[in-house]
């Protein structure tokens, strides 16, 4: 009777993990492959199209900002069902209570990994392997920058909580080794990256490599969040200090 609970149990979880993923990055992921192989059988080579992100949904201002907070409030959603499921953020450690040390661990991580991050783009754009990404094209209105911002922690959210705590908890619950499913936490980061090329999709693979050791080791996704955050925040709002020849 035992084992045929824990078989149930197992059928229910794994269930369960695809349900998720469906309604979150396994479904990016899906639809960032059909975007590469757009690209990739395209006339125009891979190095002169664009990938853009945070693109204005309406051209009236007012309308545009409803259409953004509405995007970022409804991507929350796979997060918030993951933590329910879950039973709680304290499971995966997505708590306030250690602020001191989840902001140091995230600064490290957002610089350790923000500067890789970027060498494996402008490596993938001089091998033209790699999309030029547009990290926004809002406009100049009162309330870009907060949304940008509000859509970096979106991010950093969404796929820490679902990619690497969720994940990394059901996972081990449905007898993974860490070296498995922290490989898996990293392709499925990898894979709903590839929309941008190969050189994003190979640094967020080994960005995913990293998130999901230091979540297996230290038990908290907070320091993921700030982390993911923070490099977010860099990419969305930092191309307008850079000299635009390094992005293109």
């Amino acid at each position: 009777m035992t084992g045929a609970v824990r078989a149930t149990n197992r059928r229910r979880l794994r269930a369960e993990v695809l349900i998720v993923l469906a309604l979150s990055l396994g479904a990016s992921g899906v639809y960032a492959l059909f975007s590469l192989l757009d690209s990739l059988t395209s006339v125009t080579p891979l190095a002169d199209q664009t990938a853009s992100l945070n693109t204005s949904d309406s051209p009236k201002p007012w309308l545009d900002l409803l259409y953004q907070l509405a995007g970022i409030t409804f991507a929350l959603a796979p997060a918030a069902l993951a933590v329910h499921l879950l039973r709680g953020a304290a499971r995966i450690g997505l708590t306030p209570a250690r602020p001191g040390p989840d902001l140091g661990w995230g600064t490290a991580l957002a610089v350790g990994i923000g500067l890789p991050g970027v060498a494996f783009y402008l490596l993938g754009r001089a091998l033209g392997i790699t999309l030029h990404v547009s990290t926004q094209s809002l406009g100049a209105h009162w309330w870009t920058v907060p949304v940008l911002i509000a859509a970096a922690a979106k991010n950093g959210l969404l796929e820490e909580v679902v990619g690497v705590g969720y994940l990394g908890e059901r996972l081990t619950e449905l007898g993974w080794r860490p070296a498995a499913w922290i490989a898996a936490s990293a392709a499925l980061r990898g894979s709903y990256h590839l929309y941008q090329g190969f050189g994003p999709f190979c640094g967020n693979v080994a960005m995913g490599v990293v998130f999901a050791w230091f979540y297996h080791r230290r038990g908290r996704v907070m320091p993921l969040v700030v982390a993911h955050t923070l490099i977010d925040v860099v990419a969305f709002l930092g191309p307008s200090l850079v000299p635009t020849p390094w992005l293109t």
